[in-house]
């Protein structure tokens, strides 16, 4: 049609009436072979698997080195709706925990047991309006399981934990170059019949995005978390996966948390770089975390550089970051799964067995990542982890571990 309005055969006007009576008439063929109602304008579907070869190794003679192959497989579909509404859901493999589900912060299954069969758990069931949208205002709320609504790093929360409850986002965009957003959400924990001590996580975080010119933007963020009822989190009652907070005798968490965080990045853009495809991102980040309700092992900082970023044809990145989880700044079921290092003895009262790797809180060390995609569709990476306790058990013990994980992802 475009070219028919360039050769003059058409008018503007009349060629925008063709298309209108086109896409009309497509929408309403595929509702008519779908079966799906005229209220649905779109339905998308997306995902991704994963391969991975992990290595785990320590200089502790206690700890037996190992290696083992896992995977990740992620579909969903988002149906969007008339009058701004959106429902999705999505699937993934994962390992069963011994409680209702399977593990709220992994969605990795191993290959073990003969070639047994796999779990699929269902990992997205949302539902989300936006309610006000236009130049300057956006804000929408969903409820269901969904995608964290917060915006930390690993170091806060492990990027496959999919909260269920409800969260609030609102975007205020000042101008062109800088908007204000605020994060939100309630989400429930636990569910106990015949009580009224249901642990929830409440939060709200702040946050400022900026680009002072075209190759510089900056965003800064500050949050406050709150863990209500966190005396119901007993080792028996939530998947008991990770470690590092103080707990009591009967495996009950000691300590309130209600942390404050706050993030800041940087980001240079470079209009080209050896070697790479299209403008090139350098970024440093960091992020500190304090739990006023201890007075011991309450903080947490990380911080790191990034250069490039890897995802479509011809990227690549390669990162540096140093974490330090105090035990007790935040929950350690929340944390990154794959940050851990070597527990010689039985850490107290974890109803986990001595040693063993595990991750959680009471971490530091190093990690280090590069990132290849050859594809659009294929993302190649290499994460190394050097790492040990902060506080040792035994404390004469050598806890440090270097895990390695080689990656190969394709999304769809």
């Amino acid at each position: 049609m475009d070219k028919l309005v360039d050769k003059g055969i058409l008018s503007v006007q009349e060629a925008n009436e063709l298309k209108k009576e086109s896409d009309a008439g497509f929408k309403k063929s595929y509702q008519t072979k779908s079966g799906l109602p005229d209220w649905v304008t779109s339905l998308k579907l997306g995902g991704d698997f994963r391969g991975r070869y992990e290595s785990f190794q320590s200089p502790n003679d206690a700890f037996v080195d190992r290696n083992r192959f896992r995977y990740r497989l992620r579909v969903g579909t988002v149906a969007t709706l008339k009058d701004n509404f959106e429902v999705g859901m999505r699937l993934t493999s994962g390992e069963a925990t011994g409680t209702s589900g399977g593990d709220p912060i992994s969605g990795n299954a191993t290959f073990q047991e003969n070639g047994s069969k796999k779990f699929v758990w269902l990992d997205l069931a949302y539902a989300k309006w936006t309610f006000l949208n236009n130049k300057e205002l956006t804000s929408a709320v969903t409820i269901g399981k969904m995608e964290n609504p917060f915006v930390f790093s690993d170091m806060v929360f492990d990027a496959d934990y999919t909260p269920e409850g409800i969260g609030y986002g609102m975007t205020y965009r000042l101008n062109d170059a800088h908007s204000l957003k605020f994060n939100g959400g309630a989400f429930a924990l636990d569910e106990i019949g015949g009580s009224h001590e249901d642990p929830w996580l409440y939060g709200g975080q702040v946050r400022w995005d900026a680009t002072w010119s075209k190759p510089l933007a900056s965003t800064i963020g500050f949050a406050a978390l709150n863990l209500v009822k966190s005396q119901s989190l007993g080792n028996a009652a939530v998947p008991n996966i990770q470690r590092g907070n103080t707990r009591d005798a009967a495996g009950n968490l000691v300590n309130h948390y209600n942390p404050l965080v706050a993030d800041a990045a940087i980001t240079y853009t470079l209009d080209e770089f050896p070697g790479y495809k299209g403008a090139y991102p350098i970024k440093v980040a960091g992020e500190y975390a304090n739990n006023p309700a201890v007075s011991d092992r309450e903080s947490a900082f990380s911080g790191g550089l990034t250069l490039g970023k890897a995802g479509k044809k011809g990227t690549w990145e390669v990162g540096y970051r140093y974490k330090y989880l105090g035990g007790d700044f935040w929950y350690e079921e929340f944390v990154d799964s794959d940050f851990g290092a070597f527990y010689e003895g039985a850490f107290p009262n974890s109803g986990t067995a001595a040693a063993t790797y595990g991750a959680g809180t009471n971490t530091r060390g190093h990690v280090m990542k590069a990132s290849y995609s050859p594809y659009d569709s294929l993302t190649l990476t290499a994460t190394a982890y050097l790492t040990r306790l902060i506080n040792e058990f035994p404390a004469s013990s050598d806890s440090r571990m270097f895990r390695l994980q080689v990656d190969a992802m394709w999304r769809f």
